[in-house]
């Protein structure tokens, strides 16, 4: 596919965006692979972790405005087909976001959607969104304030200000900071310890985060406690996955 490409080494499948000259934006036909990659890579068992990048200088634009006009899209395809953010949150899979560049509008919604986000000491984050008009459609609003709190997303949004990666990390958006240089093989360590781990048990803990982000402390605790009576209710289950977890190589 043009725009994007596919790697796959030692159980992480690497999803690049590769437009440089657009600063990686996305185009509808792009959106639509994407989603599709991430699909294809969440029915794969061979697996474990998925990584989003860019090419650099840049981790993605966003959508690319100079399509804007130009496609005849359904309500129903604006809001589920092309919105690559819904299938990342459909992954049972962790996903990671190594931001190389700018991440901006719909880029920095792209990188929010992920599991993690490792960050390039070149990283520059924005939501330019109100700057030229436009209104986020990919879970900004929901997104944004989760990961640095409403007064600092609120700013963010209605000043469009760039923020550099030690920002932030401050902040709370980024779970790491990396010599630009270092990013790619600092992905592949994380990515690698998380691919090490017994895979039902990652796709659970992942569902009970998610499960317990904005839940009150005993809704957190229940879902937790269901999760464990409900893998020792099966103990023929956790054979499987330990079996499935042995054969993949895994110490």
């Amino acid at each position: 596919m043009t725009g994007l490409v596919v790697e796959t080494a030692d159980r992480v499948r690497t999803i690049r965006i590769d437009r440089p000259d657009k600063r990686n934006a996305l185009t509808l036909a792009m959106r639509v692979a994407f989603a599709e990659l991430l699909l294809d890579a969440d029915a794969d068992p061979d697996v474990r972790v998925v990584v989003i990048t860019g090419t650099d200088p840049a981790f993605c634009a966003g959508v690319d405005i100079g399509e804007f006009g130009t496609n005849r899209l359904t309500a129903h395809d604006r809001r589920y087909r092309v919105t690559p953010v819904r299938a990342l949150f459909a992954l049972r899979k962790p996903v990671i976001a190594a931001v190389n560049g700018s991440c901006v509008s719909g880029g920095l919604e792209l990188a929010l959607a992920c599991d993690f986000i490792l960050a390039s000491d070149r990283a520059q984050f924005a939501d330019s969104h109100a700057r030229i008009g436009a209104m986020p459609s990919w879970g900004m609003t929901a997104l944004l304030p989760r990961a640095v709190g409403g007064r600092y997303a609120k700013q963010l949004s209605l000043t469009g200000e760039r923020i550099g990666a030690q920002r932030a990390l401050a902040a709370g958006l980024v779970n790491e900071v990396i010599a630009h240089d270092a990013l790619t093989a600092r992905v592949r360590e994380v990515a690698g310890l998380m691919a090490g781990i017994d895979p039902a048990a990652a796709s659970t803990l992942l569902g009970l985060y998610d499960r317990s982000d904005g839940a009150s402390l005993a809704e957190a605790l229940a879902f937790e406690a269901d999760a464990l009576a409900d893998r020792v209710a099966d103990p023929e289950r956790i054979q499987r996955d330990s079996a499935g977890y042995r054969a993949a190589g895994t110490p």
